[in-house]
């Protein structure tokens, strides 16, 4: 059976807030750590990636973070230089058309352009080689823009494949919708809150995906608490009223994450790993590295 890990592309998705930006920095640990060359894209971000691991901001370029893992983070501008560089092949051209002012500012007004050529980046490096022909990466880990924004940014493969006329635009949108859409290839993980919102925003998301046949493989419930007070241990609680405050809330929130997981499983119909709530004041790598050793069986299990 196929592992999420195996996976080239896994795309890390999910409503504002839920710690998608650290489930994609413990995924590319995980794969880092498995051996496979690994790079880790954020798209038109703030370096989140990089800081959560305690490094310096990646930037637009390929930046070596640890042994097997890069970074790199996507911005329009620069993704725009990339991208007709390797059309046009050279500079002079370059300079002369997409830095000359008049054609900037209409190329504002091309739908999706911008999404097309940040979108094209990362692709790229997915097939991009070394020189004995072998991948320069094993895998991408994809920090997506969030929910609604997710579905808009993935579907501009798609919907310029049907609105272009023939040409270089579709030859390349076909290309790279061919890759997002195959499931040998490609998986989105949906990240989300034991609450009811995002729960709710997850399912939807998996659902507007399937719709634009990009396949969703598995879900992340973020905080997630786990069980540990019964009625016997209230019961021992009972004289002491704070201890007995935490012993309840705890429970609730069990409670709760017992409910969301058990409505993802039942909504999206996928595996759904969890990742324990935290209490740390300053959220650093340390963290981080316990999340990747909590997804770490999720992620090599066979489906």
């Amino acid at each position: 059976m196929a592992r999420l890990l195996d996976k080239r592309l896994l795309i890390i998705t999910g409503k504002g807030g839920t710690g998608k930006s650290t489930v994609s920095a413990a995924a590319a640990l995980v794969s880092a750590r498995e051996g496979r060359r690994t790079l880790v894209c954020e798209v038109n971000a703030k370096d989140r990636v990089t800081q959560l691991l305690g490094l310096p901001p990646a930037g637009p370029e390929l930046t070596s973070l640890a042994e097997n893992l890069w970074a790199v983070n996507i911005r329009p501008d620069d993704a725009m230089r990339e991208y007709a560089l390797m059309t046009l092949r050279l500079e002079s051209i370059y300079k002369a058309v997409f830095e000359n002012r008049f054609v900037r500012y209409f190329l504002r007004f091309v739908p999706s352009l911008q999404e097309l050529v940040m979108l094209g980046k990362v692709l790229y490096h997915l097939q991009q080689k070394l020189p004995d022909g072998s991948d320069r990466f094993d895998t991408i880990v994809l920090d997506a823009p969030a929910t609604g924004h997710a579905i808009s940014f993935l579907s501009v493969p798609r919907v310029l494949a049907q609105t272009v006329p023939p040409g270089a635009m579709l030859r390349e949108a076909e290309r790279m919708r061919a890759l997002l859409e195959d499931a040998a290839t490609t998986a989105a993980i949906l990240v989300s809150l034991p609450e009811e919102m995002p729960v709710t925003e997850t399912i939807e998301l998996g659902a507007g995906l399937r719709e634009r046949e990009i396949q969703p493989q598995a879900a992340v419930l973020n905080s997630f608490t786990a069980p540990r007070f019964g009625e016997s241990d209230l019961a021992a609680l009972a004289a002491r009223k704070r201890l007995l405050l935490v012993a309840r809330e705890h429970r609730r929130l069990s409670e709760l994450s017992r409910q969301s997981r058990e409505t993802l499983e039942r909504g999206l119909k996928l595996p759904v790993l969890t990742v324990a709530r935290r209490y740390e004041r300053r959220f650093a790598r340390e963290a981080v590295e316990e999340i990747a050793s909590e997804l770490e069986p999720g992620l090599k299990a066979g489906r």
